[in-house]
Parts: structure tokens; sequence; C-alpha cells
């Protein structure tokens, strides 16, 4: 009789296990599950989904979601909300040009397909990962209409919920919020928009353990001329006489108002007007074919321009079109200028021109019919393009400074990082709010190695995948990076 339990138990255990497995694998949607995609003869790694959430708000607001189980264990591997920036720009920037599981060939002749091949360095090796195209009428989200910072971060929220009751599988797993540029506003608003919804018992629950943000905007303050002239000054980009008296007419604050500041201000604009904004060490495309660049720029040393170099297989792009915010457009309150605005006011100015503009690779791909039906796009969304236009949106948040002090102070892990080179949103500007929380220091400033090397630029998935995959799951996996 004792065999006989026993041999009862293993049964029962073992079944329970298959329950539980067989669960895993079938509570997603499966009429959200992509099959395969145009342009890509392999194997998926791990199971894609894509669809729709549709929101209870009058209109319905259905925002559009890729997501990628991981390939290393979805059951245990965090769950990593992706967003871009913008605002109102697509989160298939990521997907396309900087982590996602495919890296994207131009097609052999004008008007191909592109041709995907697998990411050695997807963030979808070592996690559970959603990109997001927020807020509604962004990408292959509708309709679009007139929003702004917290009424963004409350639909996140409600798109959440819904997804995680959608895939309740992935409710235990550890949750995570990251982005670039705008998505320093998407984020922390976000992130406290959740946090209120837990401490009223909202479910499903959310196990939020915190987020990361790369080059992100944060404080009008910060993240303007304040970031930009030391940042020029610390790279070389302009002479130490021209800093100084830069420095002194505007009396160590860069965002001066006085005209004699401004003055030295647009001097100081020229004089790196060749360079690509958001990798100074890249060439800039310019949309006529020709491009300058870090190669043109005698003021930077040799050993400078060798950083600009990728281990991608693939060709990087030649500008962040919807990564970074708009260089020299800080964010203030009220209606933010986007992209496309930004673009004809550049194009009515003889003086200037669309900074390192160029996204062909993501444009065909994703307005191809084919790839629309693979990806369950509705016949209700507009083409896509990679930021909304036109597109009504507004900043009424305000400075991030007072969230990061409350989410920090509320246990969430934080992490804050830079790209070296980049000129939009500078880490100097960075550098400055973080000190300016007045967090006691825990472990000094030090370089960090990647491979035996030291790793520390350009920590950015488009030019240093391999490095950037490494720091990304050396911190999901709490390691010292």
């Amino acid at each position: 009789m004792a065999f006989t339990k026993h041999v009862l138990f293993v049964f029962l255990t073992y079944w329970l296990v298959l329950q539980i497995t067989t669960s895993f694998l079938e509570a997603a949607p499966e009429a959200s599950l992509i099959k395969s995609l145009p342009g890509f003869n392999g194997t998926f790694p791990s199971k894609h989904y894509s669809g729709y959430v549709t929101l209870d708000t009058k209109p319905a607001k259905n925002l559009f979601y890729y997501f990628i189980e991981s390939e290393r264990n979805p059951t245990k591997d965090p769950v990593v909300l992706w967003l871009n920036g913008g605002p109102g720009c697509s989160s298939f920037d990521g997907f396309v040009y900087e982590h996602g599981p495919f890296n994207f060939e131009k097609g052999k002749n004008e008007g191909d397909l592109p041709i995907l091949h697998l990411n050695p360095f997807s963030w979808s090796k070592v996690s559970n990962i959603i990109y997001l195209d927020s807020p509604s009428g962004v990408g292959f989200s509708y309709p679009k209409l007139e929003t702004g910072d917290l009424q963004t971060a409350n639909d996140t929220h409600a798109f959440l919920l819904k997804w995680f009751k959608l895939y309740p599988e992935f409710q235990p797993n550890q949750f995570y919020i990251t982005g670039e540029s705008y998505a320093g506003i998407y984020i922390p608003t976000l992130i406290d928009a959740i946090d209120k919804g837990k401490e009223v018992g909202v479910k499903p629950g959310i196990n939020l353990k915190g987020y990361m943000i790369g080059n992100g905007v944060c404080d009008d303050y910060y993240d303007g001329d304040n970031a930009f002239v030391p940042f020029a000054h610390g790279m070389g980009l302009i002479s130490e006489s021209l800093y100084k008296e830069a420095y002194k007419i505007c009396r160590g604050d860069f965002e001066n108002k006085d005209r004699e500041c401004q003055l030295i201000i647009r001097e100081l604009y020229n004089v790196t007007s060749g360079l690509n904004i958001y990798n100074i060490l890249e060439p800039c495309y310019h949309g006529n074919g020709n491009s300058v660049g870090a190669k043109n720029m005698t003021g930077l040393p040799a050993s400078f321009r060798e950083l600009g170099k990728t281990n991608k297989p693939l060709p990087v792009r030649n500008r962040m079109f919807g990564r970074a915010w708009p260089y020299r457009a800080p964010v203030r309150d009220g209606l933010v200028p986007t992209w496309a605005q930004l673009t004809d006011s550049l194009k009515r100015d003889r003086n200037s021109v669309v900074p390192c503009y160029n996204d062909e690779v993501a444009t065909r791909y994703l307005t191809d019919k084919d790839v629309r039906k693979a990806l369950h796009v509705s016949p209700e969304a507009e083409e896509w393009i990679i930021c909304a236009d036109p597109f009504r949106y507004y900043h009424n948040a305000g400075s991030m400074l007072p969230y990061h002090k409350n989410l920090t102070a509320k246990g969430y892990r934080t992490l804050i990082y830079s790209g070296d080179h980049d000129m939009c949103v500078p880490f100097t500007g960075s550098e400055a709010w973080t000190a300016s929380l007045g967090l006691k220091i825990v472990d000094e400033w030090r370089s960090w190695e990647s491979d035996s090397q030291i790793a520390g630029r350009q920590v950015l998935p488009e030019y240093k995948p391999s490095e950037s995959l490494h720091f990304y799951d050396s911190w999901l996996q709490r390691n010292k990076i």
C-alpha cells in the first residue's frame, strides 16, 4: 500500500507540473501569435505575439504592442516594457534599429522588402519584452487624439492592467520599464501611476521593480544649454577661449535669457552645426545624399573617431529621428512641438537643415501590406510612420525631479544612463540633475568592462549592441555593472 501511495504521489506531481507547464505555454492569446514574417525565412527562437489592447475610453483607444518571450527562460526572466520617445514616436524604432529580435538588411534592389536576420544581441535573449506604440495615434495605435503626459501615463497603466490579464502567466515575473529620450517623461509618470494603483489595490497586481532611462529628458533647466555648452567644451568641439567668453557673458547659467548670452550661445550652435548631434562621431545624413560628420571635424582626436565603429553585423542608420528629443527644443510646459513641426520650421529657415534624417528601412518594411497582415494590424490604423504627424501633445507633468525623488525613496530600482557622445540629450545634463537629487553615493564613479574591455562609451544598442546587452542583463540580474 505504501508503494502504491508513493507511485500515485509521483504521478500526481508529474501531472501537476505538466499542467502548469502547459498552462504557461497556452495562456497567451493564440490569435495574437505571430507564425511568420515577410522577409524572414528562419525559425523564431522564442514565441512572438502582436495585437491590440482596447482601452475603455470614449472614443476607445487601441494600443498596439509586439511582445517577445525571452529566449532564455520566459517563466523566470523579467518582463520589460520598452518606450521610444518623441513624443509621438513609435517603439518600432527600438525594435528595428536597436535591440529587437532582428537585424534589418536593406533590400537588394530599390523598393525591395528588407531582409530579416536574427539579432545575436537582442534584448529578448535575456528578457520578455513588450514594444508598445504609445500614446494612441502613434505607430499602429489608433485613433489619433490630443493628449499629454498625465493622460498618456494613465492610458499606458490601463494598457498594462489589461495586458497582464491577457498574459496572466507573466504576472509573477518581475516587471521593469525602460526607454530613451522623451521616455524620460513617459516612464516616471507611468511608474507613479502604477505605484498609486498598487496603493489602492488595483488588480491585477503588477510586480513592478524599477526602471531604466537612456539619455532621457528630465528638466528644462538641466536638459538645454546648461548641458550642451559643458558637453561641447568637454569634447573639444569649441575652443577654450569661446567657452570662457560664454561662461562670463552668461554668468555660468547658459539658460540665461539676456540678449548677449543668447548671441554667444547662437555662435556655439554655429560652431558645432556640422556634427551629427545624436552621435558626434558618426556622419550626418542631410537628405540630399551628402553627409558630414566627425571625419571632417579636425577638432576631434583620431582616437575619438574610432569610437564610433560598431560590431553590429549590418550597417547602422545615419540618424536617430525617433530616439532623442529634438535638439535645441528643451521641454517646456504646454504644447510640445513635434518632430514634424520642427522639421517644417527647419525647412522654412534657409540656414537650417533637418538633422540626420533617414529611416527608409523601417518605413519600407512596416508600410508593406503583407507585413501589416502578419502583425495583425487593424485596417483602421493609419499607414505607419516613425513619428506621428500631425500630433498634439502637451507637457503637463512638470519637472521629473520630484518624480525621481519620490520613486527612489519608495525603493524602486532606478538606472539613468547616457551615451557619452550624444549631444542632443548630453550626459552632462544627466549627471547634473542626478547629482541634484542629493542621493548618497555608495559606489564611486568608475569605468566598466565588457568582454574584458573598457566599455563605458556609447552604451546604445545601435552602435554598441554587445556591450549594451551585457549592460542591460547585468542590471536586470542585479550584478555589478
